[in-house]
């Protein structure tokens, strides 16, 4: 059963959602972190958000730059891999809710399915069956490592890893990965602040099989969901490759009427919303 408050004020928003995807032979999907909300993940916003979820990182005053950033594995590397650890275990352990399957379902109807193009790097868009080759993760990915230096450009999948970790100290307890070409220590292959160290090669071929999938489709809908104004990089790529797009957000779902349709809501609660229509 549909949320009657949540409906109330966005009838034809999400009436014209639901027509431009029927209408649609191509769904290009993009999200930012409000996509996992509804899964439980936390989305970090703002340091208050951080400190939430690790307690021992607002006593030590670190914010959210500062973790994400490639200088904390070298001023600490137990601390850094704390909290990436736990965040790759979490991620392991955290099962996809609906809406990714809805959008899955949608995709199946499509001449041309879909392809994801996410600022996540959590890997739930995998584990929601969605194919390895249909996806770009333009911050990398926390399932993948590299090295810290790096001494070259391999990336290696991070299977294998079992992250041993204090979760109230935010530490790693257990042995820190170590690059499988020179033997330092090993990062997560995700874009951080500042980070010219970053290795993009994976993310760039991505990107080069989204580009020929898009010259394919004549009638493109953009679903987004989730992607807020701190970090823009998914709303300027929504709005850069479509007329159509449906805005998903909770608190910024503000769009240009010339270029979409905006439904302020939760992920899970709009994708059903839509789905009811479909």
């Amino acid at each position: 059963m549909l949320n009657e408050g949540f409906l109330a004020g966005q009838v034809q928003a999400i009436a014209r959602a639901a027509q431009w995807i029927r209408d649609a032979d191509a769904l290009l999907i993009t999200a930012g972190a409000g996509m996992g909300v509804d899964s439980g993940l936390p989305d970090f916003r703002g340091d208050e958000g951080l400190w939430r979820a690790y307690p021992a990182l607002g006593a030590l005053q670190r914010g959210f730059q500062s973790m994400a950033n490639p200088s904390s594995f070298r001023e600490d590397p137990q601390l850094a891999w704390g909290f990436y650890g736990h965040r790759l275990k979490l991620y392991r352990e955290t099962a996809p809710h609906r809406g990714f399957a809805r959008l899955r379902h949608w995709a199946a109807r499509m001449e041309h399915g879909a392809f994801v193009y996410t600022s996540n790097v959590d890997g739930q868009f995998q584990k929601a069956g969605f194919s390895e080759s249909g996806l770009v993760e333009c911050h990398g990915s926390i399932h993948h490592f590299q090295c810290a230096t790096p001494c070259c450009g391999h990336i290696w999948p991070a299977a294998g890893f079992e992250p041993a970790t204090d979760e109230l100290a935010c530490h790693m307890t257990g042995e820190l990965p170590r690059c499988n070409q020179c033997g330092g220590l090993a990062r997560p292959n995700i874009l951080m602040f500042w980070d010219h160290a970053w290795l993009e090669e994976r993310t760039e071929r991505q990107l080069t099989r989204m580009r020929a999938w898009m010259a394919s489709s004549r009638r493109l809908v953009v679903v987004e969901i989730g992607a807020g104004t701190s970090l823009p990089t998914v709303r300027r790529f929504s709005e850069r490759h479509a007329c159509r797009v449906v805005r998903i957000n909770i608190r910024e779902p503000q769009i240009d009427p010339a270029k979409g349709v905006g439904i302020r809501g939760g992920a899970l609660e709009a994708l059903m919303a839509i789905d009811a229509l479909l």
